[in-house]
């Protein structure tokens, strides 16, 4: 009986870990085609949208949900109440949405709507439209909506919008009725409330038709530059715009998340190639007109824009060199939005900065393309796996353009986790983006505790195997939805190393690093460093002895739940020493030297552990025997 209910549980684990990591992998495939025709004066458009839907996964599918999020814009929505509500309001919103008058109001109205041609019922819940099927989908078939809606799109308040207060008209973003994400978990048709997002890879084929004078960029590839000109035709080649008031703009992407775009009729378009790389694209409003800034400030933002077409150039090649390839041909940096927002092939951000934050926000975006456009995570439940990990890179790349020389440049990000447990206000990692109870938990979670989730990787397995696994989880994830199991599961294989204690403590817990140096006592022939773990979280340890001769000696702990050791990374003399069992509070070291030739102990003086009290990671022998 006792060997029957350990097979049961074993196979029970098994299959836990198969579901977590191991899982037999499949994602949902959506090729769109839409035509839009916009009315620029009163800030509306028609759509239509034909939506061939392909499930992949093995379940049927009886019922399908479309997000509208232009809802959102409008009085006592979820948004609205939400932000009006919560401790902390984003400052962009707070009760702007309260206020919106009916011609400032975003809205998306679904007229109609089939499937395979027939009528199906549908029913528009907030933000959220709800479809019962006539006929499920089977598992491996494929089905096609065809919809007309709709829409007005709202005073620019958060990401989408018009008008923003440096003056550009569009900046269309979430801008269509668009289908919710069916993974491995189900459905996830969440209301929006001004968090993140997760949609299906596929196909956009969209026209969009809008008055001659504006000029638009953003997702996709423009398929008839000749009609349009404005610097997107090859150069020599002659512009023949249709007849009449409008344009039509045809744009098609392959293989991304979502589409975006932006139009005003006062931007500028500048191209540049990234060697080895995609082609650029930049929109931006010349002369600048941002509100409030003096007529020299807009000249000094316009020469910004200038300026941005090399640093982004470099950034593509760093990021390539580093983090993986970018897989898609294009890029483009749009002005709008109301600060920087990332999209599959381009980002909306704002101008009105200095030349460091203009490059800051553009290298920050421009990563998204790498963590969460391309290695599409579904980042209201990893959020940190989006925003910290481009938050990692991001720091590194600026160090790179701006020739910075820090040895550590995620500094920052350690020290807003630390203020926000010694705030008292942190919160798990694990926790559903939307249901932070603070935008500073979220903020710090998301942002700075993923950047510090990395820094620490890199400490436990060492840099090489850190680095290694990056490249490797880009090249074995990418134009996928990996999970957080499926990253640490690569940081596995590469190390060779156990490693789901670290995501056990960090991610799921708000348990807390903090080891110190006890005491040091010593005579003539040994010394004896007595350690402590004072916090709940285990991690292995790199204590660098600096001897009154200038040389120094590097003891390193492993933890014994590791199941292995990083290799050594530094020139200095390493000493392995036994593992620490995490249950034990205390360790000792003992050194084979007089306490007098010592100067310093110092715990982990790369400074990637994130141990949330410093004080007592330093001893100074030399001062104490001074004593």
């Amino acid at each position: 009986m006792k060997q029957l209910l350990s097979l049961f549980l074993t196979l029970i684990l098994i299959s836990t870990s198969l579901h977590a990591q191991n899982r037999d992998y499949w994602q949902q495939h959506v090729d769109y085609t839409m035509e839009i025709d916009v009315d620029a004066e009163n800030h509306q458009y028609s759509g239509n949208q034909t939506l061939v839907y392909t499930n992949n996964s093995p379940d049927v599918l009886n019922r399908v949900y479309y997000h509208l999020y232009f809802n959102a814009f409008q009085p006592n929505s979820m948004m609205d109440i939400r932000s009006r509500t919560i401790e902390d309001p984003d400052g962009r919103v707070r009760d702007r949405i309260l206020h919106l008058e009916d011609d400032e109001i975003g809205y998306q109205r679904v007229n109609s709507l089939t499937q395979d041609g027939q009528p199906v019922e549908y029913q528009t819940d907030g933000t959220v439209l709800v479809v019962e099927l006539n006929d499920p989908i089977q598992p491996g078939e494929s089905t096609t909506f065809e919809m007309e809606w709709d829409a007005q799109v709202p005073l620019q308040v958060r990401r989408s919008g018009r008008d923003n207060t440096e003056g550009v008209e569009f900046s269309m973003s979430q801008w269509y009725p668009k289908l919710a994400e069916y993974d491995h978990q189900g459905w996830h048709p969440n209301e929006y409330v001004g968090r993140e997002f997760h949609a299906p890879f596929g196909n956009f084929d969209v026209k969009i038709t809008i008055d001659k004078d504006y000029v638009l960029g953003g997702t996709g590839i423009l398929q008839n530059p000749n009609e349009i000109g404005y610097g997107y035709e090859e150069e020599g080649a002659e512009v023949n715009r249709p007849s009449g008031d409008k344009m039509t703009w045809h744009f098609q992407a392959k293989n991304v998340i979502d589409f975006f775009w932006g139009a005003d009729p006062d931007f500028k378009h500048v191209t540049a190639q990234v060697p080895d790389g995609p082609k650029l694209h930049f929109l931006y409003q010349q002369p600048a007109v941002v509100e409030g800034a003096s007529e020299d400030q807009n000249a000094q933002y316009t020469q910004n824009w200038e300026e941005l077409v090399d640093y982004t150039i470099r950034a593509f090649e760093y990021a390539n060199e580093n983090f993986g390839e970018y897989p898609y041909p294009q890029y483009t940096n749009l002005q709008g939005g109301d600060g920087g927002m990332e999209y599959p092939m381009g980002t909306l951000i704002t101008g009105g900065r200095s030349l460091g934050s203009l490059v800051g926000v553009m290298v920050h975006e421009m990563y998204h393309s790498w963590y969460q456009n391309v290695i599409a995570t579904n980042e209201s439940l990893y959020e940190w796996m989006d925003e910290g990990f481009t938050s990692f890179a991001s720091a590194e790349t600026m160090n790179h353009l701006f020739d910075r020389g820090a040895d550590f440049p995620y500094a920052g990000s350690y020290r807003s986790y630390r203020f926000i447990v010694e705030s008292g206000d942190e919160e798990p990692m694990v926790t559903h983006a939307d249901h932070y109870n603070t935008n500073r938990a979220y903020s710090v979670a998301a942002y700075s505790k993923g950047a510090v989730f990395l820094g620490q990787i890199s400490y436990i397995i060492g840099r090489e195997d850190f680095r290694n696994g990056m490249k490797r989880y880009h090249d074995e994830w990418k134009l996928k939805h990996p999970t957080d199991l499926d990253f640490v599961e690569i940081m596995e294989k590469e190390s060779g190393m156990i490693l789901d204690w670290y995501y056990e403590y960090f991610v799921q817990t708000t348990k807390t690093i903090d080891y110190g140096i006890k005491s040091v006592v010593g005579d003539a022939n040994k010394t004896v460093v007595n350690m402590e773990r004072i916090g709940l979280m285990p991690m292995p340890l790199d204590v660098v002895v600096e001897y009154t001769d200038g040389s120094s000696e590097l003891f390193y702990i492993p933890l014994r739940m590791m199941r292995g050791e990083k290799p050594s990374e530094s020139g200095i003399s390493r000493t392995v020493l036994e593992d620490w069992p995490w249950v034990q509070p205390e360790y000792k070291i003992t050194i084979d030297r007089a306490s007098s030739d010592i100067k310093t102990i110092t715990i982990d003086p790369s400074q990637r552990l994130a141990d949330v009290n410093l004080e007592n990671n330093s001893f100074d022998v030399a001062s104490m025997l001074n004593e």
